[in-house]
């Protein structure tokens, strides 16, 4: 509707405020053009013929006056047959027009307001100084005897475009032309522009009704049901279904929607695991804790370094799971930044080989670090190093019966590629995208792992993402896994034997 409106007002403004304006600019240019040819005539000496047609066709009079000398004498009078009865221009005005012309580069133009009142009784014409009312009757003894006298009485207003040049022609002889042409007025054409703007505003208003109407019940409803929908979705009834029909902009929405309501249920799915799981790997080492104290309090003899280890261990886990729930919590709310320097990261992955000594010595896993040099790199190293761990710890609980864990790195394009590669189960193709996911645990079953909580990919993907880097995993069913991530090199040293 403010579109409508604002069309019909620029109609309204454009045909009845500047109509008349822009006729007389538009008829002014037009004067000008056939002004021009008109003098072009009288330069080639063409006959009066063409100069009659010019002025037949576009409604001017055309007056030229040798001016070689001081008397200005008439040499051609074209004029169109005006029924209005606009007057000749007299000589005095001629005279005017010529002084304004010599003024001015030998061209002058000018536009006059006319106005002029004939009327006729009988067969006498009367000039406009002349006032009769029109209901005047002739006098005489018996108005039996004399008929009524009947009156024509017209008005006319409008404008005079006058163009006049000095011309210079072949005979070195001088002519001035003095072309005047009618502007005719356009009251009586913006009264009927008045009165089909009226109809066709109503016509339009109606229909713009109409249509606002159509196009605001095809847009709210869809809107409306999708905004009922939302409010579902809100209570967490994931059941809900967006099928919004109608213009492209609705069902684009609800394919959005659609997909969102899928992602929350996928979110509050994992977010039911995670705590499922967390409760699991928070209970058990308290139950563990719980239990050799109890042993340790209630039966002599039992307050063993070994009970005491066993304890000791469990709260070890129990802490480590507390701050990789911090560490992650920090990680995707941008709490932490990370610290760059330069630092052997070959260096960095056997100090984390020191931890699992235990492991290799006392239960027999083959833990091997593979590499030709020692790659420098700029990152955060505490938070590279718990990259590394959590790869290691990932692949030694998924390991397999050989119990092999082989890290690798290589140096390619100054980039450097860690690669931790396991011979155990493998991942499904189809779980593949979702290892990384804050919640997503491949293994729904609560085993006990060997080491580690369970939050490490979760917490390796938002480091990795903090320093840009690229990150990955190839896997097959029944073959293992190898879990890699790459960094910028910066330089490269020989590993001193």
């Amino acid at each position: 509707m403010a579109f409508s409106a604002s069309m019909l007002i620029f109609l309204w403004v454009f045909q009845l405020a500047f109509l008349e304006t822009c006729y007389t600019l538009i008829k002014q240019e037009q004067v000008r053009s056939y002004a021009s040819k008109v003098t072009t005539a009288i330069r080639n000496g063409e006959n009066t013929d063409a100069i009659n047609n010019v002025l037949r066709q576009n409604e001017m009079s055309v007056y030229v006056y040798n001016s070689s000398n001081t008397i200005l004498e008439k040499k051609y009078t074209g004029e169109f047959n005006n029924p209005s009865g606009i007057r000749d221009i007299d000589m005095h005005e001629v005279y005017s027009y010529y002084r304004l012309a010599k003024e001015n580069n030998g061209i002058y133009t000018s536009v006059t307001s006319i106005e002029r009142r004939e009327f006729s009784i009988g067969s006498n014409n009367f000039s406009d100084n002349i006032t009769v009312t029109p209901s005047k009757r002739a006098q005489s003894s018996s108005d039996d005897e004399r008929p009524a006298v009947n009156f024509d009485d017209r008005h006319f207003k409008g404008q005079n475009f006058i163009y006049c040049e000095i011309l210079s022609l072949d005979d070195d002889t001088e002519c001035f032309v003095l072309i005047t042409a009618l502007i005719t007025p356009v009251d009586s054409v913006i009264s009927t522009l008045r009165v089909q703007l009226i109809v066709v505003s109503v016509v339009f208003v109606v229909f713009a009704l109409i249509l606002a109407f159509l196009v605001s019940k095809r847009i709210s409803r869809p809107l409306g049901e999708i905004n009922e929908n939302v409010k579902q979705l809100a209570v967490r009834n994931y059941d809900v279904e967006f099928n919004s029909v109608g213009y492209l902009e609705a069902k684009e929405l609800s394919d959005t929607l659609n997909l969102t309501r899928k992602e929350l249920r996928k979110a509050e799915n994992l977010r039911q695991e995670l705590i499922a799981n967390i409760s699991h790997d928070l209970r058990t080492p308290l139950t563990m804790i719980t239990g050799y104290g109890e042993v340790m309090r209630d039966l002599p003899g039992e307050n063993t370094p070994e009970n005491v280890q066993v304890i000791i261990d469990e709260a070890n886990r129990l802490t480590s799971l507390v701050n990789d729930m911090l560490d992650l919590s920090k990680l995707q709310s941008g709490a932490i930044e990370i610290e760059r320097e330069d630092f052997s990261l070959t260096d960095a992955i056997r100090d984390i080989f020191t931890r699992y000594t235990k492991l290799r010595e006392q239960e027999g896993y083959d833990i091997r670090f593979i590499a030709d040099r020692n790659a420098y790199v700029s990152a955060d190293q505490i938070k590279i190093g718990q990259v590394v761990y959590n790869f290691i710890n990932n692949a030694i609980n998924h390991c397999g019966e050989d119990k092999t864990v082989i890290v690798t790195q290589k140096v390619n394009d100054k980039r450097v590629r860690v690669e931790v590669t396991d011979h155990g189960e493998g991942i499904p193709a189809d779980k593949l995208e979702y290892i990384w996911d804050r919640y997503y645990k491949v293994d729904k079953d609560h085993k006990r792992g060997v080491i580690g909580t369970g939050l490490g990919l979760s917490i390796v993907k938002n480091i990795l993402d903090l320093h840009g880097a690229r990150y990955g995993v190839k896997s097959r069913e029944g073959h293992g896994s190898t879990f890699w991530f790459e960094l910028e090199c910066k330089y490269t040293e020989k590993i001193e034997i």
